[in-house]
């Protein structure tokens, strides 16, 4: 499974989503689009959102942070 979260350093959401993935113990990859174009331009594609945190999870997009469905996405209880 490959999952990637999408946030912004002052993003209270990003950072409690980047923690709560951590407790869990599911590795995945940060990317901060406030630094990065291509990839603000990358979440805007995939999730046709401008807001952080967005998740993807293998081809599942969860915007926010939204725990039930990033446990539906994550296949986790």
């Amino acid at each position: 499974m490959k999952v990637t979260v999408y946030s912004t350093p002052g993003c209270y959401e990003c950072t409690e989503l980047k923690e709560w993935l951590t407790e869990k113990g599911i590795e995945f990859e940060s990317i901060d689009v406030a630094r990065d174009q291509a990839a603000r331009k990358e979440v805007i594609e995939v999730s046709g959102q401008r807001t952080v945190p967005v998740a993807k999870i293998d081809d599942k997009i969860v915007i926010g942070f939204e725990k039930e469905e990033l446990k539906k996405a994550l296949n986790i209880e």
